[in-house]
C-alpha cells in the first residue's frame, strides 16, 4: 500500500522555509514502544533557523503536540548545530535541510482505532540578515498497524549525531580575570583518543553563561595536553545565573563525520560578579556618564541646556498668555518703575522657588526609590482637571462675567491690590506649574543628567533652568525702554484682556484632550459638562434677583451632580488601569505598536532595528512631531524601507516601566526619540525631529 494511500502530512511553504511534519514508525505503533516524528525545515539560501540555544541573539523552534490519550512526546533530539556568524555576533543554529525528531512513546491506555491522529503548532524564526518569526499547524493522520519508514535515513542521521555522554570524563574548571574580562579555565580528560590533536567547536548548552563567539575572543584559547583537552573560554557579560554545573556540548568536525560529545563540569567556587561597566541589557545602555565623570565642562553644558530650556518654555501655549497679562500690567501703571522692578524679582522669586521645591522633592523621591519623571504632575488626571477648572476661571475673569468681589470676601479681593509682590510670586509659580510638562529642546538632557548629580548640583540645574523661565519678565520688568514703547492705557486695553481669554480656553481644550487621553472619553465630556455648569453659575450671580438666586440653585445642582458623576467615573477608571497595570492607547498608524522592553530586546535578538518615539498626550513638542515628522509618509516609507520596528510609549499616565527606560537613557522627560541597532550603542535623536534627522540616523544602520 503506498504512502500517499493512508497518510495525510500537512506542509506549510513560506519564501524562506518548507516546513514538514513527518514520522518513522518501521514497526506501526505498539504499546511500550518508541516512534518518531519530526519537523523538516528545508530553509532558501541564507536563511536560517536556531538552535535550543541561539547563541548572540535568535529564538529556538518550539514544537507543541496535540496527540491521543496514551501517548506522551519526549524532547526535540536536537541535530549538531552550526554557528552562524553575523558581523560581531555568532549564533547556533541550521540551515540548508534539518530535522528535528522528538520520540513518542504509546503506553498502555492508549486505544488503538487503527490510525494515529498527531497534531503540531510549531513556531520558528527563520533569519538572514533580517528575521521573521513564522508558524503552522501540521496535522499528520498515521495508520497503527502499517510499517512507515519513507525518511528512515534522514532520523538515523539524527539519531547518529546526538551528543554522547562522557561518562569517565575528568574535569577542572577554575575562573581567571583579566581586566575587566572574565574567563573559565578548563581541563578535561577522558575523552576519546581520536580527538586529539582535533580542533573542538564548543556551544554552551545554556544560553547567556559563555561567550558565543568564544573562538573570536582575542584571549581564548584551547590546546590538548597529552590526553587532557584544556580550553580558556570567557565568560558572558550578560549572564544572569551562576550555574552549579557547566553543560558544554563539544563537537569534533575533523573526522569523518560529525562527533559531539556532552560534558557536564562542576563548578568548584562561587561565579565572580558582572564587571563593573557592564550591564545585562544592552537595549537600555545608559547614555550619560555617572556624576563622578561629568567635569567642569560636562557641568557648564548642562547649566546652559537647563538655562536655554527654561528660555524655551517662555513660548509654549501654557506659559504664553500667564505672561502676556502680567506683562499686560506694564502698560496700566507704566510710571510705576519701582513697583514693576519689584514685581519682576517677585515673579523671578516664585519661579525659583518652584523649580528648586520640585528639583527637592524629585530628588527626595528619587533616594526614596520613587520612580518619576520631570512633567509627572500632568500625569494625574486631578491636577489636569484642576488645571482646567482654574483657566477657564480665568478665562471668564478676563471677559467680566465675574469679579472676585462677587464671590470672595473683600479681604480676599483686596489681595492683589495690597500684596503686588506676593501676587507676582503667586503667578511665577502659576507659570512653573503649567510650563514644566512641556519638556523643550535643550531640556532633556540636563535634566536627565540632574537626576544622576549629587544634590547641590541638580539644584544648581534646576535653579539655571528657573532663571531661563523667569528671565524674559524679569528683563521687561528692569528694562525701561520697554516700558515706554508700550502703547499708552486705553479701550484698547479691555479688547486685549478679553483676547487673552481665548488662549485660556484653548489651554483647556489641550487638557480635556489630555485627560481623555489618560481616562476615557466619558470623563473628558462629564468635566466639560462640569465647566459648563461652572460658567453658568458664575455668570447667575451676576443677578441679584429672585429668578437670579433660582438659576444660581439651578446650576449649582447641576454642577454638584456633574462633580460627583466625574469622580466616580475617575476612581473606575483609575482601579481598571491599577489593575491592569497599562497605559492608555496609543493613537496612530498601524504601523505603531504600544511599546515594551520585551518588544525591543525580542526585536534586537532578531537583528530587527528598533525605532521609540516616548511621548505623552500633555507633552505640546511631541504632538507637534506627530503630526508632522512621524506622520510623515516620506518618513514611514523610510522606516519601512529599513524594516524598522516602530514602538510608541504612551507616558500620558505614570508608568514605571517607560519611566525606568527615560532614566536608562539619562532622559527624565518626553519627547525622547531612541534608535536600537543590534550590536550598537542606542542612538538618542534631538526633541526637534525633522525627516533629515530621520534619515540620517537610518543610513547608519547596518
Amino acid at each position: 500500500m503506498s504512502a500517499t494511500a493512508w497518510s495525510q502530512s500537512a506542509v506549510v511553504t513560506t519564501p524562506q522555509i518548507r516546513a514538514e511534519l513527518v514520522a518513522h514508525a518501521p514497526n506501526g505503533v505498539q504499546a511500550g514502544q518508541t516512534l518518531w516524528v519530526g519537523l523538516q525545515l528545508q530553509h532558501q539560501s541564507e536563511w536560517h533557523t536556531y538552535w535550543r540555544n541561539p547563541g548572540d541573539s535568535g529564538l529556538p523552534t518550539q514544537l507543541a503536540w496535540t496527540l491521543p490519550a496514551g501517548i506522551q512526546a519526549g524532547a526535540i533530539a536536537w541535530p549538531l548545530p552550526q554557528k552562524l556568524r553575523a558581523g560581531g555576533l555568532t549564533n547556533y543554529g541550521f540551515d540548508k535541510t534539518v530535522l528535528l525528531a522528538v520520540p513518542l512513546t504509546a503506553s498502555r491506555e492508549f486505544k488503538d482505532i487503527g490510525s494515529l491522529d498527531i497534531r503540531l503548532h510549531a513556531n520558528w524564526l527563520v533569519c538572514r540578515l533580517e528575521c521573521i518569526p513564522q508558524e503552522g499547524d501540521f496535522q499528520l493522520h498515521l495508520p497503527t498497524q502499517t510499517s512507515h519508514a519513507p525518511l528512515a535515513a534522514a532520523f538515523e542521521a539524527v539519531l547518529a549525531q546526538q551528543p554522547k555522554p562522557v561518562l569517565s570524563a575528568k574535569t577542572d574548571a577554575q575562573f581567571d580575570v583579566q581586566g575587566k574580562a572574565q574567563f573559565i579555565s578548563l581541563r578535561i580528560g577522558g575523552l576519546p583518543a581520536a580527538l586529539q590533536s582535533h580542533r573542538l567547536a564548543v556551544f554552551p548548552q545554556d544560553p547567556e553563561v559563555l561567550e558565543s563567539a568564544s573562538e573570536q575572543h582575542p584571549l581564548a584559547s584551547q590546546s590538548w595536553q597529552g590526553a587532557d583537552w584544556t580550553a580558556k573560554l570567557p565568560l558572558s557579560n550578560l549572564r544572569q545565573s551562576n550555574p552549579t554545573r557547566l553543560s558544554l556540548l563539544l563537537v569534533d568536525s575533523q573526522g569523518a563525520q560529525q562527533q559531539g560529545f556532552d560534558i557536564n563540569i562542576p563548578i568548584p567556587s562561587a561565579w565572580p560578579a558582572v564587571p563593573d561597566g557592564l550591564i545585562a541589557d544592552t537595549s537600555v545602555t545608559p547614555l550619560q556618564p555617572p556624576a563622578a565623570e561629568v567635569g567642569l565642562w560636562g557641568f557648564i553644558l548642562a547649566l546652559a541646556g537647563a538655562f536655554v530650556g527654561g528660555l524655551i518654555l517662555n513660548l509654549m501655549p501654557c506659559v504664553l498668555p500667564i505672561l502676556a497679562i502680567k506683562v499686560l500690567s506694564f502698560a496700566q501703571h507704566s510710571r510705576q518703575h519701582r513697583a514693576h522692578r519689584i514685581a519682576g524679582l517677585a515673579y523671578t522669586g516664585g519661579v525659583m522657588l518652584s523649580f528648586l521645591l520640585l528639583g527637592a522633592g524629585l530628588l527626595a523621591l528619587r533616594s526614596a526609590g520613587e520612580q518619576l519623571g520631570w512633567g509627572f504632575q500632568l500625569q494625574s488626571p486631578w491636577v489636569v482637571s484642576a488645571l482646567a477648572v482654574l483657566f477657564t476661571l480665568i478665562a471668564l475673569n478676563l471677559w467680566g462675567l465675574f469679579e472676585l468681589g462677587l464671590v470672595l470676601p473683600a479681604s480676599w479681593v483686596t489681595f492683589q491690590a495690597r500684596h503686588p509682590v506676593s501676587d507676582a510670586l503667586l503667578s511665577g509659580v502659576l507659570a512653573v506649574a503649567v510650563a514644566s510638562p512641556c519638556t523643550a529642546p535643550f531640556m532633556g538632557a540636563s535634566l536627565g543628567l540632574a537626576m544622576t548629580m549629587p544634590a547641590p548640583q541638580a539644584l544648581a540645574i534646576f535653579a539655571s533652568m528657573g532663571v531661563g523661565l523667569a528671565l524674559p519678565y524679569l528683563l521687561a520688568s528692569w528694562w525701561p525702554a520697554v516700558a515706554r514703547r508700550l502703547p499708552h492705557p486705553g479701550p484698547w486695553m479691555l479688547m486685549l484682556r478679553q483676547l487673552l481669554a481665548f488662549p485660556m480656553l484653548a489651554t483647556v481644550v489641550w487638557l480635556l484632550w489630555v485627560l481623555g487621553q489618560q481616562t476615557s472619553l466619558d470623563a473628558s465630556t462629564l468635566l466639560l459638562a462640569g465647566l459648563l455648569g461652572l460658567s453658568a453659575l458664575v455668570w447667575s450671580t451676576r443677578f441679584r434677583t429672585r429668578s437670579g438666586r433660582l438659576l444660581q440653585l439651578l446650576f449649582a445642582v447641576s454642577l454638584a451632580w456633574a462633580s460627583v458623576s466625574w469622580v466616580q467615573l475617575l476612581h473606575e477608571v483609575n482601579s481598571t488601569a491599577s489593575s491592569n497595570n497599562t497605559t492608555s492607547p496609543t493613537v496612530g498608524t498601524p504601523m505603531w505598536q504600544d511599546w515594551s522592553q520585551d518588544k525591543v530586546a525580542q526585536s534586537l535578538a532578531q537583528n530587527q532595528p528598533v525605532f521609540v518615539d516616548f511621548t505623552a498626550a500633555w507633552c505640546v513638542t511631541c504632538q507637534i512631531n506627530k503630526k508632522t515628522t512621524l506622520g510623515s509618509q516620506t518618513v514611514l516609507n523610510d522606516f519601512q524601507a529599513h524594516q524598522v520596528r516602530l514602538l510608541r510609549a504612551d507616558w500620558t499616565r505614570r508608568d514605571p516601566a517607560i519611566t525606568t527606560a527615560l532614566k536608562a537613557l539619562g532622559r527624565s522627560g518626553v519627547p525622547v526619540y531612541v534608535l536600537y541597532a543590534p550590536g550598537h550603542t542606542p542612538l538618542v535623536l534631538s526633541e526637534l525631529l525633522s525627516p533629515g534627522q530621520i534619515h540620517e540616523a537610518l543610513a547608519t544602520l547596518p
